[in-house]
């Protein structure tokens, strides 16, 4: 008889503590959906913020294909470092900064930084100026590309689910980039440039899936923009010989500004993306992210004026249905409703 009771006030605790897990589980789960959405329309408010920074003198005349996007990309990227750092500041999480760049982890994302960073950002921003809102769908590719990267140097043989996603993805781009809005050469190079910022951003999510899932996500997103601040500001900018611009830029004051807004917005981006990553799994995390391709073109629209076309709404609708494709599978949202 006691054995009887004491079975069945094990099963009752136990149930109490799997319905326990479980409203937990949901509230984890509602958290990195919130933090994946916030993620999209930060970094689409960047993308609309940084645009504006860039049609200020001296960056609006600046002479040179590569000039005012470096010196942008490398001030956004060092002043949302500085941000992260004060945050960082604040919760006491200094000492990790050094400590996670000796780690193999850190040095495997150090590489991504690279990529992501400096050569992505500033492609996006070339991107951003030669073709307008219409570079941002482009670089939404991004997801495909890692899934390409991952296929190749790991082996994960990709699904028909994802390859149908990707088809749909290239022919999205390719309604995007149909009919010119501008100047054909200009625009083609901006589609260009947005393309090489998505596989650079595909090459950084591969390198940062070896790193990422031990390291923490503030620190990691603030040795990124600082790394990648830095060396746009130190070796890529004298390079192509704009240190004259940057010291312009700096002393005009306005777009350093917008500049620092920008990189606000980036900085709460990327660490509400690791967040949802860690939250929801990178799946979700991404294909929440990439609503950003919706969010950028949208507040391209309203504030920078963009030209609303049938081609950017049907191909960026493409993109983004194409990249929720490739990262996650629709159909098991339902069916994870329906067993809660």
């Amino acid at each position: 008889m006691n054995n009887l009771s004491t079975d069945g006030s094990s099963a009752h605790s136990q149930m109490l503590a799997d319905q326990k897990m479980a409203k937990i589980q949901k509230v984890f789960s509602i958290k990195g959906i919130g933090h994946g959405l916030l993620s999209g329309f930060t970094y689409g408010i960047y993308s609309t913020l940084v645009a504006i920074a860039a049609s200020y003198q001296p960056l609006s005349t600046a002479v040179g294909l590569f000039a005012a996007p470096f010196v942008c990309s490398g001030l956004n990227d060092l002043l949302s470092g500085i941000w992260l750092f004060m945050y960082n500041f604040k919760l006491g999480k200094l000492k990790e900064l050094p400590r996670t760049l000796k780690t193999k982890s850190g040095m495997m994302m150090v590489l991504g930084f690279l990529l992501g960073g400096p050569i992505a950002n500033g492609a996006y921003l070339i991107g951003l100026a030669k073709a307008g809102v219409y570079a941002i769908p482009i670089s939404a590719t991004n997801a495909i590309w890692g899934s390409i990267f991952a296929w190749i140097f790991f082996k994960q043989v990709p699904s028909k689910r994802v390859i149908c996603g990707m088809l749909t993805c290239v022919v999205g781009a390719s309604v995007i980039g149909w009919t010119p809005v501008e100047n054909a050469d200009n625009f083609l190079l901006g589609i260009f440039c947005a393309l090489i910022a998505a596989i650079g951003w595909g090459m950084e999510g591969m390198f940062s899936s070896f790193g990422g899932t031990m390291l923490d996500s503030d620190v990691i997103v603030n040795l990124r923009q600082l790394i990648s601040g830095g060396i746009s500001l130190i070796i890529l900018v004298p390079f192509v010989h704009a240190t004259g611009l940057l010291s312009a830029t700096l002393q005009a004051g306005t777009p350093v500004f917008w500049l620092a807004l920008s990189g606000l917005a980036a900085g709460v981006s990327f660490v509400m993306w690791y967040k949802a990553n860690s939250q929801i799994g990178c799946a979700m995390g991404m294909s929440l992210n990439i609503s950003y391709a919706f969010w950028g073109v949208l507040l391209g629209i309203l504030f920078l004026h963009q030209a609303i076309t049938m081609n950017i709404i049907v191909g960026s609708l493409l993109i983004i249905c194409g990249a929720i494709l490739v990262t996650m599978n629709p159909l098991e949202m339902f069916k994870k409703g329906d067993e809660q």
